[in-house]
């Protein structure tokens, strides 16, 4: 067995092992963004296009899991039909964890992202960024795509796996006919 076999099947019950707990203990009382200098998931990271050469970056993001709240209205209504709570995002965890790190990271680009572990409370992503302006990056055939200048702002835009997956692009056939161009262009039916 090779080792990025080993390592997929270790990954698909990550609570057996017990560097995973040690993981998540210490990753709790760090930030919510942090740069890391290599994935903690190589065989995940490699399929989705990370190589360790200079202008690759790694990131996790941190995400608190359950659902959003609205604003409150102050126009006289019951508590429970202010329609304030039990609200989900209409976007991914992932794609908002893409997002954030981009925000953050104004000079880089998201290439991919994988989930790194999840806790009661959290969700982390590992995030592969990409920064377009360094020579090793737009030299590379693989990379040398994502630096022109369509490529500005990926998941804002959800041109990223995690956002298409949000777009519903994903779904063909039967249930999926109010999804293209966009869901907005369908009155939000798509959803």
């Amino acid at each position: 067995m090779g080792l990025y076999k080993f390592l997929s099947q270790v990954w698909k019950r990550p609570r057996d092992n017990p560097y995973y707990h040690n993981h998540l203990v210490k990753w709790r009382t760090q930030k919510s963004i942090v740069r890391i200098d290599k994935p903690t998931r190589l065989d995940r990271a490699h399929a989705l296009g990370y190589k360790a050469k200079q202008g690759v970056v790694m990131v996790r993001v941190k995400i608190k899991k359950g659902g959003r709240k609205r604003e409150t209205t102050h126009q006289g209504r019951k508590p429970g039909n202010l329609g304030k709570v039990r609200y989900s995002t209409k976007k991914n965890f992932q794609s908002i964890a893409e997002e954030r790190a981009e925000k953050r990271f104004k000079n880089l680009r998201v290439l991919n992202s994988y989930e790194a572990g999840d806790d009661g409370k959290n969700k982390w992503y590992e995030i592969i960024l990409l920064d377009t302006g360094h020579p090793q990056i737009f030299n590379n055939k693989q990379y040398a795509a994502l630096c022109t200048d369509k490529h500005r702002g990926r998941s804002h835009r959800g041109l990223t796996s995690a956002g298409r997956k949000g777009r519903g692009l994903r779904n063909k056939g039967i249930g999926a006919e109010k999804i293209r161009p966009s869901i907005n262009a369908n009155k939000g039916r798509g959803k």
